[in-house]
């Protein structure tokens, strides 16, 4: 397999059809469909499934698109790594994690690992969990640090895994801050402030038909935490967090968090994920280390 074919390959894969991929790479079509019969003929299966609206990928395809994907990046890798050697090393870091790791976690870690490593760069999206393990399996992120309820899906391995229940978080001095522990039966007559429904926390709850059962509405919604959180602060109102997205502020904001009895609301993990199969560069590596040792020890911490 060589490598104009897998170039062609990954455009029309990306693209759905001959001509899109020709537009892309300015090539003509007819060169694109010699390469990919001269690559389905190698491989020994169709690699598309031809229909009136585009290409789809076959069985074999999509087995083909996640190796090449691989090479791309190991290629792109290696070149680095070379560059490197002359002197002209510049590591680069693509991160997805969801809102709460993205705040405070993250931003520690690769803090110290600057520190330690100053020709690093970083760039980190706030992403759902659905869009950080696609783009993770498809190579555009190298590291998600995300909140899973579901299980990942192909395409992706998970490196660390740890429990992250939903807690209920308020004010210091809440009539409720003083038990070690809650039950959703203890949450009635106090003002809800929720994330937006695409949340994990927000799933869960509506799982296990937690409103429903309390018969409550919440006086705010927002799809920004430090709104929730700061409201929370002002008021005898209770939101809902991991421990991970709120443990970097506890001591000094005035908020505390308590874990919720309700064995439904624990099912849910935080998880540092990667592309599956493919070898990471030592600059990234050596992160995902060191950000697997802080989550450990943030978990220790909060159990």
């Amino acid at each position: 397999m060589h490598g104009i074919a897998f170039k062609y390959f990954l455009e029309v894969a990306e693209a759905g059809s001959l001509t899109a991929a020709s537009q892309r790479l300015h090539v003509a079509v007819s060169a694109i469909s010699r390469q990919m019969a001269h690559l389905e003929e190698e491989v020994g299966a169709p690699l598309f499934i031809r229909g009136p609206r585009g290409m789809v990928l076959s069985p074999a395809g999509r087995l083909l698109l996640a190796h090449a994907r691989r090479v791309q990046l190991e290629s792109q890798d290696v070149l680095k790594e070379i560059a490197a050697l002359q002197g002209e090393r510049h590591d680069e870091i693509r991160l997805a994690a969801s809102s709460g790791p993205a705040k405070g976690i993250l931003p520690m870690t690769m803090a110290a690992f600057h520190g330690d490593h100053p020709a690093t760069r970083f760039t980190l999206q706030v992403l759902a969990p659905q869009d950080a393990v696609r783009r993770t399996a498809e190579g555009e992120i190298d590291v998600a640090v995300t909140f899973m309820v579901e299980e990942a899906g192909g395409g992706v391995t998970v490196r660390y895994s740890q429990r992250a229940p939903v807690c209920v978080v308020m004010a210091a001095g809440h009539p409720l801050a003083g038990r070690p522990r809650i039950v959703l039966e203890d949450l009635r007559g106090y003002p809800l402030a929720l994330t937006d429904p695409n949340s994990t926390a927000r799933h869960l709850l509506g799982r296990v038909g937690a409103l429903d059962a309390l018969r409550m509405t919440p006086v705010l919604e927002s799809n920004y935490s430090e709104t929730l959180l700061g409201f929370v602060r002002h008021s005898q109102a209770i939101t809902f967090a991991g421990y991970a997205s709120v443990a970097w502020r506890l001591g000094y904001d005035g908020l505390v968090v308590r874990p919720i009895a309700d064995i439904e609301l624990q099912s849910r993990s935080l998880q540092v994920l990667v592309m599956q199969g493919r070898q990471l560069p030592q600059a990234v590596e050596r992160f995902v280390e060191r950000l697997i040792a802080r989550l450990a020890e943030l978990e220790a911490g909060g159990a």
